[in-house]
């Protein structure tokens, strides 16, 4: 790694908005620095992850380190590969730290979408270099021409900085490799100074313990050396650095400007949070910005299946949380699921993929609920305990095709899907943050699930004393659906203390006891009918009524669409 001065090298992210072709230019990329061999089965080969290659979407930005010859200088080039859905814009915000510039892809048949706008103003705001790239102008109805226009307007860059490329086909890619070297700049580093290492991303070994993802900015890192964790302030010795080409490739150093893995004995995932700056023992350095944290949109509770089973999903939340540093954690109980935790996510594909990422990678089996809101009740004494519509603020016209909005809302309004419906709604367009404004007193009343007259704890929720009605009819019509039926009849009530005020009914199986009856006497048909109830009666007090473990979460997204 000595044979590459500062100048020969570049860090670089690919951006854009999902599916416009980030992974598969990564791929071609690939294949033309040699990293990799050209063959048919390269499709999303940074894309590691089993839910990526089922889902065709990059959850996890992923590092790559490229050698390439260019007019007789050999040049490092290290590639970041970021997603591109909105519920990972964290994944980029953390990518872009360890780079100088940026290629931003564009789909010459979509145009601008609005991951592309979001993407570019994270590259904006950190002052990257941005080479706009045209891409898909194989397809049939593809308009490179338009979409020049529309970067040049939208993001002010001209239009003959504009790469039109097929990353499919391979067409004219070799041009983007030309622009990382000619067009983004080197990192401004030192390496003569004390070792100043910033981690933008981790993994956890179950053999080597945590891999940390580092940019360094200043000096030199090699194995054998003890380094100090800034956060922590503890003491480690490195057992191995190297570069990810795009697997592990040890190296015996590290210098200032690259981009590449290291491992430090880090056994307990605590011990390494991302943002933190490591330097040399006895030559403390100052620490590195870090990031701003992640905004939680979405929330929701969850629980082992078994409670016998809470200290191995203990273990595998952190674990899969220390590679995913957006979600936040806190602990929580439930009187039937007994002791979890209320994570927040930024929407509802990142809390879907981190469920299904629990399962796949961890093998864990989870129960997935809502978590409750905290609110204030002041009783008729002057005890204060613990319970579980918006009005507009202002309206500013930013330009002719932005206008901002400010709502007053309460909490329990936006935890599910809010943030998720409004990008819905909006194709994408509308973006939205939030912070605490307060305490304020309102008309909610405690508004319990009945299933056969017992009480679902998961499901008891507080709501506006004005939505009670259509929110409790939604979720018992929800809960209908989901229930499977069984061999007697599941009363499904919506009550506020003994008043009823919405019902359902899942049906039971039922066994047609007159098709033996030919004619005869009315009164013999009736009282096999009435038997038949009367055993009904019995199974309907003693039966089991088996829920499946997605069932509330379910239920309860339909609080936030009435």
């Amino acid at each position: 790694m000595s044979r590459f001065p500062v100048e020969n090298i570049r860090n670089f992210s690919i951006i854009a908005h999902v599916d416009h072709g980030k992974s598969t230019l990564a791929d071609r990329l690939l294949e033309l620095t040699g990293t990799i061999d050209k063959t048919k089965n390269n499709k999303q080969v940074l894309d590691k992850l089993q839910v990526e290659r089922e889902r065709g979407i990059t959850v996890k930005a992923q590092t790559a380190s490229l050698f390439h010859n260019y007019e007789g200088k050999q040049y490092l080039l290290n590639l970041i590969d970021t997603p591109g859905h909105v519920d990972f814009s964290y994944e980029v915000s953390r990518s872009l730290s360890a780079c100088q510039g940026v290629l931003l892809v564009v789909d010459a048949n979509e145009g601008i979408q609005a991951q592309t706008v979001a993407n570019f103003f994270l590259a904006f705001e950190a002052q990257l270099s941005v080479i706009p790239v045209i891409n898909k102008i194989d397809l049939k109805n593809a308009d490179p021409e338009r979409v020049e226009n529309q970067i040049e307007k939208v993001f002010d860059i001209p239009s003959d900085e504009c790469i039109k490329i097929s990353a499919k086909l391979g067409t004219n890619v070799e041009s983007v490799l030309q622009a990382v070297i000619e067009r983004i700049p080197p990192p401004k580093v030192h390496r003569k100074n004390p070792l100043r290492a910033l981690v933008f991303d981790s993994t956890f070994d179950h053999y080597r313990g945590v891999v940390a993802n580092v940019a360094l900015f200043d000096g030199v890192v090699s194995k054998g050396d003890k380094i100090v964790s800034a956060h922590t302030q503890k003491t480690y010795e490195v057992n191995e650095v190297g570069v990810l080409n795009p697997n592990e490739q040890p190296t015996h150093k590290l210098y200032a400007g690259q981009v590449g893995y290291l491992i430090a004995g880090m056994k307990d995932v605590t011990e390494a949070q991302i943002g933190d700056t490591l330097h040399l023992h006895k030559q403390p350095v100052e620490p590195l910005p870090g990031f701003k944290s992640a905004k939680p949109m979405v929330f929701a509770g969850i629980y082992p299946v078994d409670q016998s089973e809470y200290n191995n999903l203990k273990s595998a939340i952190e674990k899969l949380t220390l590679n995913d540093s957006s979600v936040t954690i806190h602990r929580d109980s439930s009187l039937a699921l007994g002791a979890g935790w209320r994570l927040g996510f930024l929407g509802l594909l990142h809390m879907e993929v981190f469920n299904q990422r629990l399962e796949q990678e961890y093998n864990a089996s989870v129960i997935l609920t809502t978590p409750t809101v905290p609110y204030k009740a002041v009783l008729s004494s002057s005890k204060l305990i613990k319970a579980r519509r918006a009005v507009q603020k202002n309206m500013m016209f930013i330009d002719q095709n932005r206008v901002m909005l400010k709502y007053l809302f309460p909490l329990n309004e936006i935890v599910v899907d809010f943030y998720d419906s409004l990008k819905s709604l909006s194709s994408g367009y509308a973006s939205f943050d939030y912070e605490d404004a307060g305490y304020q007193t309102a008309e909610l009343v405690k508004m319990d699930i009945l299933l056969n007259g017992n009480t679902v704890e998961e499901l008891v929720t507080v709501v506006h004393k004005d939505k009670a009605h259509s929110i409790g009819k939604a979720m018992c019509e929800r809960l209908k659906d989901c229930l499977p039926r069984q061999l007697f009849e599941i009363a499904i009530q919506a009550s506020i203390g003994s008043k009823i005020i919405a019902r359902e009914t899942v049906k039971a199986y039922r066994k047609n006891v007159l098709a033996k009856c030919y004619g005869g006497d009315i009164t013999r048909k009736m009282k096999l009918l009435k038997k038949q109830a009367e055993g009904k009666k019995k199974l309907r007090k003693i039966g089991n009524i088996e829920v499946p473990k997605d069932t509330f979460i379910k239920v309860l997204k339909t609080q936030s669409s009435k």
